[in-house]
């Protein structure tokens, strides 16, 4: 019985899964059975600094030895310590921290604040975007309700805006819209980078309307885009960001930054999460921040990002989307087949909702030799 056939006994079969099992993975490998898989995937963009990378291993077998775990009902100097790490690292004036599990929990927490503090009942949100699939942020997730979502009602109206669409700013964004959530490249839509008017518009019309500007940095975040988050390439200030998937490298681990305003009118019992903050993911938090930091490892991400712009339209890839290691490759043939021929070839990469893009998520660590081998594949796939 392989993995699979033993998972469907008791699993739900929720997932389409490919026809591997990694039994072990280094640096940016997955070993499966006899194969050496290129992964360029990361594990949806989690695996900020590939597989058992030493730091993170000494970190958390220090921790666990320590305290492996306590809840917010103490004060930690490791929970410290990674706020300290992410407020430094954050773009300006996100000071202040809520840890939590999942993306999805990070930005349920941003919309239920925005619609607390603001005591409106509209968010706005982008097409084709994906925020989560708890009851909010499944809400702003662009096709969730036709597909998924399974609530009998949203807990608040959505209106969505159509990306890059600079007359439907002002048309969706007014004084009864409590916040607008986006992701500034929409990660599960193929690395589709809004551009710098439409976001502007956006921030400009939360501005004056007083609505809450939310930036959904799970994917984007922790150096993947060539700046420590995205909002560092679009000259806005957000009132809130949510971090997870690289945030600690591969433990489940989330958070919430807010400004000064926000922080000041949330007290006691507004939030709360009995595994957030705990102090392996906080050690790995920082273990993270500090050698993305100490290797220069968002320089080594703007450079491989213009060598895979320069090199990758080849073969069945017609051009290429996204920013830093968030990319998508538009192809001329469905995205699933160029996937599977490239997984043939030892090398995996994701699909998106656009049947046409390939993703690539790949570890920070990912080197030239790794992506030149990607370009040496693609040139051998046919184009049609």
């Amino acid at each position: 019985m392989n993995a699979r056939e033993h998972e469907a006994q008791h699993l739900l079969k929720v997932y389409g899964q490919l026809p591997i099992e990694p039994t072990g993975a280094q640096g940016v490998y997955l070993t499966c059975e006899s194969r050496q898989i290129l992964d360029l995937y990361g594990g949806h963009a989690v695996a900020a600094l590939g597989y058992g990378h030493p730091d993170m291993l000494m970190a958390l077998n220090e921790q666990a030895q320590a305290v492996f775990f306590q809840s917010n009902a103490v004060a930690m100097e490791v929970r410290a310590d990674a706020a300290d790490a992410l407020a430094d690292f954050a773009p300006d004036g996100l000071n202040h921290v809520f840890f939590a599990n999942s993306g999805a929990e990070a930005n349920e927490n941003a919309l239920r604040l925005a619609c607390k503090l603001t005591g409106r009942s509209r968010v706005a949100a982008i097409k084709h975007g994906f925020h989560g699939r708890t009851a909010a942020a499944g809400a702003v997730s662009w096709g969730a309700r036709d597909k998924w979502y399974g609530f009998p009602h949203t807990p608040f109206e959505v209106d969505f805006i159509e990306r890059n669409a600079l007359a439907e700013v002002a048309e969706n964004i007014s004084n009864k819209t409590a916040a607008v959530i986006l992701e500034l490249v929409q990660g599960l839509a193929g690395g589709f980078a809004l551009n710098s008017a439409f976001v502007t518009a956006i921030a400009d019309a939360c501005a004056d309307n007083g609505a809450l500007l939310i930036i959904d940095e799970v994917q984007t975040g922790m150096g993947r885009c060539g700046q420590p988050f995205a909002t560092d390439l679009y000259n806005i200030e957000p009132d809130m960001l949510t971090i997870a998937k690289s945030i600690a490298g591969g433990f489940p681990c989330a958070a919430l930054m807010v400004n000064d305003v926000i922080a000041s009118a949330v007290g006691p019992g507004d939030l709360g999460s009995t595994f957030g903050g705990g102090p392996l993911a906080c050690t790995l938090i920082r273990t993270v921040i500090d050698v993305i930091e100490r290797d220069h490892l968002i320089g080594n991400v703007r450079v491989l990002s213009d060598y895979i712009a320069a090199h990758c339209q080849v073969g069945p890839v017609d051009s290429l989307q996204g920013k830093g290691f968030l990319l998508g490759l538009k192809c001329r043939r469905p995205a699933v087949e160029i996937r599977n021929e490239l997984l043939d070839l030892n090398i995996l990469v994701g699909t998106s909702t656009d049947p046409y893009v390939i993703r690539l998520l790949p570890p920070l660590i990912t080197e030239e030799q790794h992506f030149a081998r990607l370009i040496e594949c693609l040139a051998e796939i046919p184009d049609k």
